[in-house]
């Protein structure tokens, strides 16, 4: 294996039934492995076995790391729904398109052109947001297909350009966020960094956000400008961001961002909180993980998602 994880470097071209059908045998494989195994070795051995099946079944069977690398140049479409997407991993919301190209995900770079399908579409559909359609990529939402509860998410991410759209929906609460425990577009939380500068936590209830926590981190909120000072967050430099959703015993959330802004593997604790009911019961549920992004062009390296 090329790391010491489950790396799921599969690019949705490449998916088919007989990767299901390989894993679906591999799956079975390790279980009858670690039950026939049982009856043979000490019982510490035997543990160490089923950790190791844990680990590193493949991440259709649901294992407790998900790591994606954009090893495989691809574009992934938007779709109606999850069940349209032809990614095996992920659903692409909105936004157009989802590129992969020399090893980094990315959203579309810069505006399509005339004749695009996706241009004319959004020229019909949000003329508003998307500068005619050219910029459809202002408005990412990459949902994975995977659910998860407790899980620690991290992704790096490099902004190559700052889209200044004419709308009134551009502003400094735009911005680079991690999703979790998604539901629906109108149910989960968030976590990331605003174009003015604001680490934020954020929960959506039946459409409605709710700020749980938040912290100035790049610049002041006073010298951020729509259209002079536009995105304090530094440009075309690699950061990484991470977020922990965690359940705790008396049934609030636990969510906490991290942020690595020299790109050296040393992350610093942002902003943390517990939701215990702000606006609405906490979302302790599982659900999906996503990506999104504002009014940008954006690079991303290295999405993993572990169980917590």
């Amino acid at each position: 294996m090329k790391n010491s994880t489950m790396i799921a470097t599969r690019s949705w071209m490449q998916h088919s039934d007989r990767f299901f059908f390989k894993t679906l045998v591999q799956s079975i494989n390790c279980m009858d492995t670690m039950t026939i195994r049982s009856r043979l070795l000490p019982r510490v051995a035997t543990v160490l076995f089923a950790l190791f099946c844990i680990v590193f079944t493949p991440i259709s069977s649901y294992a407790a790391v998900f790591l994606y690398t954009f090893n495989t140049s691809g574009t992934l479409l938007e779709a109606g729904s999850s069940n349209e997407s032809t990614s095996p991993y992920f659903w692409l919301n909105s936004g157009g398109k989802f590129l992969i190209k020399d090893g980094y995900g990315m959203t579309h770079q810069g505006p399509l052109a005339s004749n695009d399908p996706t241009r004319l579409l959004y020229a019909r559909m949000n003329p508003l947001d998307t500068g005619g359609g050219y910029y459809p990529q202002n408005t990412i939402r990459l949902i994975t297909k995977s659910v998860w509860t407790n899980a620690e998410v991290s992704m790096g991410f490099k902004i190559t350009k700052t889209n200044l759209t004419d709308t009134p929906n551009r502003d400094g609460y735009s911005g680079v966020f991690i999703m979790g425990r998604y539901i629906d577009q109108y149910n989960l939380y968030y976590v990331g960094v605003r174009h003015d500068g604001q680490a934020v936590i954020k929960k959506k209830i039946n459409g409605t956000y709710y700020t749980l926590a938040e912290k100035q981190l790049f610049g002041t909120q006073s010298s951020y400008d729509k259209w002079n000072k536009p995105n304090l967050i530094p440009g075309l430099q690699w950061m990484q961001m991470r977020a922990r959703f965690e359940n705790l015993a008396n049934g609030s959330v636990r969510i906490t961002m991290y942020l690595d802004t020299t790109n050296t593997g040393t992350y610093s604790t942002i902003i943390s909180t517990i939701d215990s009911g702000t606006g609405g019961a906490p979302l302790v549920g599982s659900g999906k993980i996503g990506i999104r992004t504002d009014f940008m062009d954006v690079q991303f390296e290295n999405y993993r998602i572990q169980n917590w």
